[in-house]
């Protein structure tokens, strides 16, 4: 009886003592130098950022240019000939191609489908461009952007009335500039058949670069905004 009793009064002391060595001395120096602390399986904070991105499709600008200058176009229309123009100031002065208004035929000129009173100012022999005052005011006039900023391969848009009355649109590219003291001329990659001389053509962010001409086969090419500059002075 008195040894089973001293057997258990041993195990508690050597039972205390290896709580007293494991808490003072073998866990601090366990949790200061960690078992796989040469193995540097230590992991570099991670840190998350919100990121927004905001991203406009090259159709949205598109439409918005093309909804931007709609009301800057008008519609040209004869007996034997149909076309388009462009309106340059907000008092009624526009631009359109002489060939549009032919000696002894009397033209109508619309804007949005609606009958507008005029009188031809200016017709340049030169350039094929004539300067028509309409009886309106308040009307919206698009910017202007220089032949010596147009780039290769970059996108355009030309807004055009059929039979003075209905609009359509075409798109393409700069193919081709040329550029002198005298004039220039753009060249684009937009093929068309239909009567849609006059037209305006416009960059991607509805600035003017030009009025259409019919090219070799029906490409289309633009008087550059210069010469319409020179035509308004």
């Amino acid at each position: 009886m008195k040894r089973n009793i001293l057997y258990f009064l041993l195990i508690f002391i050597f039972g205390m003592a290896g709580g007293i060595f494991a808490n003072q001395i073998f866990w601090p120096y366990f949790i200061s130098k960690p078992l796989f602390e040469k193995y540097n399986l230590e992991q570099p904070p991670v840190y998350v950022t919100e990121r927004k991105e905001v991203t406009i499709q090259e159709n949205t600008a598109l439409t918005e240019a093309i909804e931007k200058i709609s009301k800057t176009v008008i519609g040209v229309k004869t007996k034997t000939i149909q076309g388009s123009g462009l309106i340059v100031t907000n008092d009624g002065l526009i631009v359109t191609l002489s060939s549009l208004i032919p000696a002894g035929q009397t033209p109508s000129f619309y804007i949005e489908g609606v009958l507008q009173g005029f009188q031809v100012l200016k017709r340049d022999a030169k350039t094929g461009l004539a300067l028509v005052k309409l009886e309106a005011d308040k009307l919206s006039v698009p910017d202007f952007r220089d032949l010596e900023d147009l780039k290769l391969g970059e996108r355009v848009f030309m807004v055009s009335y059929r039979d003075g009355l209905t609009k359509s649109v075409n798109e393409g590219i700069i193919k081709f500039i040329t550029r002198s003291d005298i004039s220039g001329r753009i060249e684009t990659n937009i093929i068309e058949k239909d009567s849609v001389q006059g037209s305006p053509l416009f960059d991607i962010q509805g600035r003017l670069i030009g009025i259409a001409v019919y090219g070799e086969g029906g490409q289309i090419q633009a008087i550059p905004v210069s010469e319409v500059k020179n035509l308004i002075k």
